[in-house]
């Protein structure tokens, strides 16, 4: 069985996040920092070079494979912050439509900048991101 690539690092999240070249995602990045603290209850650690999550969860597949993942978080890229949300979030959709300005893929939804987005909507997409995970992967 293949082991996860991705993995809970070492690495500080502020550290990081001060070597991120721009100054908008630098201050958005702590601002989701503690938006997803607070959310969350959980204090933010690096999985791999540039996810910042927030909880974990042990996931086991029918066909056996299993492992950890990152429960919530997000990635200030180059060309987007990367917000890591459940695709199983119930009127995911609905909820995309009010965000704001954004694109997304099944897990992912990347946004430009966070003034572009409704900060309340967001609230309530992680919420529901992390309720629906942990509904889906009782045993965390």
């Amino acid at each position: 069985m293949s082991e996860n690539k991705t993995k809970a690092t070492e690495v500080n999240v502020s550290e990081f996040i001060l070597k991120v070249d721009n100054d908008i995602k630098r201050k958005d990045s702590f601002a989701l920092v503690a938006l997803f603290k607070t959310i969350s209850g959980c204090e933010p650690k690096m999985w791999g070079p540039t996810i910042i999550d927030f909880g974990s969860y042990h996931y086991k597949y029918e066909s056996g494979h299993q492992g950890e993942a990152p429960l919530t978080g997000f990635s200030p890229r180059k060309d987007s912050i990367v917000l890591y949300l459940s695709p199983d979030i119930e009127d995911r959709e609905q909820w995309l439509e009010k965000l704001g300005k954004h694109k997304s893929g099944k897990a992912c939804v990347y946004v430009k900048k966070l003034e572009d987005i409704n900060l309340t909507v967001l609230e309530d997409l992680i919420r529901a991101s992390i309720e629906s995970t942990l509904l889906k992967y009782p045993n965390n």
